[in-house]
């Protein structure tokens, strides 16, 4: 029998034991591997995207459609929708959405971001550190939540809005987005929303329907001037939304992939479409087409295919413009003045209304080759079914908590300015500041 030389022996033994050290250590290796530079490129430039939809897209694109004296009172809103609503996504908001699969709430796993590693993935994107995908969605809670204020703008107390943003983020957002994107029951039911038609779009509008019902009109709505101070600002506004929402759908793919750029086609169509038929209405039934129907089709087009983008071609995206750009036109008008209530800048009758339309036309258009789901149109008719049964849960859900919401802050604190302060302004009564 033959003998190795004791050295020998001891150095192959040495060099099976690296083998097998390095062998225990490639799924490890494979966990940190799997964290892609190209997607994470992608979505670090996606979350400055959607996070310049809020500062500076919509603080502008709402202040330029109040009255001068209300301009930064409408900016204030949107800026501490940011400052606040981040600190409460990570200290609970990210952890009960995307932290156990529970069919109404997640945990309190991640409390304070706890057990986060710099080199850790979410199984929810699973190439992205979880780090960058935390903040992603965060952009998301802060624009729904600052959406709202948008129906109530020119007379609601600064610090009730305040009260209810952290409410409405607590009992509202978190919920529905745990049940839409977090695993939740309507997740498990099969409801589709690509980017936000029903987590962001119709909750935001509801919850602007129910807090104009509940607050009532502006003081002179009907009678007195309440044109918009500078529609300028809203354009640059609307352009800085209308860019950042390739960001807003097109990064909800989370990797730096075909379908995120189908979804970016298919988004600036919409808006190309919603702004081309909302201007050819008002054309046609007011014989001039003004920059603020512009702007408004736009951003109906915009919102309505938010939930298709990423399962639609292309060519959907231009029906689905055309239809949100007429019937948002007709909510914002004809429904508006029928029910006579004050949504001030139009929350319902665009982003509810948008919302709505792209949830249940996604049940419609929903391609197979792109997302994984077959609507109506490719012999599907149950997705149609399942998408108007989470219509109506949000709806129902955003509404009813809404409510109470509005009237424990009101109890709380009060929701409207006094008389004379509306007559004022709430630049000056509410924050000590003015125009020139």
């Amino acid at each position: 029998m033959l003998r190795l030389p004791r050295a020998v022996a001891q150095f192959a033994t040495a060099v099976s034991a690296v083998s097998i050290a390095v062998t225990s250590a490639t799924p490890a290796l494979a966990e940190t591997a799997r964290i892609d530079a190209a997607d994470t490129a992608w979505m670090i430039t996606a979350t400055a995207l959607v996070l310049m939809m809020t500062i500076p897209g919509l603080a502008l694109f709402y202040a330029g459609m109040v009255r001068k004296k209300n301009v930064l009172a409408t900016m204030a809103q949107s800026l501490i929708a940011v400052a606040l609503i981040s600190i409460l996504w990570v200290i609970y908001g990210y952890s009960l959405v995307f932290v156990g699969d529970g069919a109404w709430l997640g945990t309190l796993e991640r409390f304070l971001l706890a057990g986060m590693t710099m080199d850790g993935v979410s199984s929810a994107a699973k190439t992205i550190p979880e780090a960058l995908f935390v903040i992603y969605q965060m952009t998301f809670a802060v624009i729904t939540v600052a959406l709202v204020a948008g129906s109530v703008a020119d007379r609601l107390r600064f610090s009730s809005y305040v009260l209810f943003c952290i409410g409405w983020f607590t009992v509202v957002y978190i919920p529905l987005a745990h049940w839409v994107w977090g695993g939740g029951f309507l997740a498990q039911a099969g409801v589709l929303d690509f980017a936000g038609g029903l987590v962001v779009h119709l909750s935001a509008g509801t919850a602007g329907l129910v807090a104009a019902v509940v607050m009532g009109r502006r003081r002179g709505y009907g009678t007195e001037n309440l044109a918009p101070y500078d529609l300028s600002l809203a354009v640059i506004g609307t352009g800085l939304l209308w860019v950042g929402w390739f960001g807003f759908n097109g990064g909800s793919a989370l990797q730096a992939n075909s379908r995120a750029v189908m979804a970016i086609l298919a988004t600036h169509l919409a808006a190309c479409a919603g702004a081309l038929t909302w201007t050819a209405i008002e054309w046609l039934t007011r014989r001039k087409p003004s920059v603020l129907g512009m702007i408004s089709g736009a951003v109906a087009g915009l919102g309505t295919i938010t939930p298709a983008s990423g399962f639609v071609e292309p060519w959907h995206g231009i029906v689905i413009g055309v239809v949100a750009g007429a019937v948002c036109f007709w909510a914002c008008t004809s429904l508006k003045h029928r029910f006579n209530y004050d949504d001030t800048l139009d929350v319902f009758g665009i982003h509810g209304i948008g919302g709505l339309l792209g949830t249940l036309m996604t049940g419609v258009f929903a391609t197979a080759a792109i997302g994984g789901s077959a609507g109506l149109i490719e012999g599907n008719p149950k997705l149609l079914l399942i998408q108007a049964y989470g219509v109506a849960a949000v709806f129902v859900w955003t509404g009813a908590m809404t409510f109470v919401l509005l009237k424990v802050v009101d109890m709380l604190a009060g929701l409207r300015v006094p008389h004379e302060h509306e007559v004022e302004g709430l630049d000056i009564t509410q924050h000590g500041e003015a125009l020139q």
